[in-house]
């Protein structure tokens, strides 16, 4: 297979993922929620949920360097406007990202410290922050 052509494949693929998960995630604590299930927050973190988590985790680091890989590869200076935009995004997005996983820990061991409003923004505005980067990649105003 080609290398853009790979390398484009698992770009494409990590953010299907993230995204994928993220939304997963999120209807699952949906359901759990509206079904009264109060300890919602402490299950986030369990066995099976862990799997998802580790697997955003390893989308959004591989995320950057397929990026970087496939700017170079195409060759597009990496001072255009999309490209330093989603940057930002991803940089922002992504401390978002591991700053709500700290929460959720700590809302799985202290569910009574915290507040889940906070930590429904954090995903929230993480969560936009991945959609708009794929709506620049998608975009791609060259």
């Amino acid at each position: 297979m080609e290398p853009l052509i790979a390398l484009k494949t698992a770009h494409v693929l990590a953010t299907v993922l993230l995204l994928g998960s993220a939304v997963g995630l999120a209807l699952w604590t949906w359901r759990k929620r509206r079904a009264g299930d109060a300890a919602v927050y402490g299950q986030l973190l369990r066995r099976p949920l862990v799997f998802v988590w580790l697997l955003m985790g390893i989308c959004l680091v591989s995320m950057p360097f397929t990026g970087w890989w496939l700017v170079h590869l195409v060759g597009w200076p990496l001072g255009q406007t999309w490209v330093l935009g989603s940057s930002v995004l991803y940089t922002v997005g992504a401390l978002a990202w591991f700053w709500l996983l700290a929460r959720v820990n700590r809302l799985r061991t202290a569910p009574a410290v915290g507040k889940p409003g906070f930590t429904l923004a954090l995903a929230l505005f993480s969560g936009v922050c991945f959609i708009a980067i794929a709506g620049l990649m998608g975009a791609k105003p060259v």
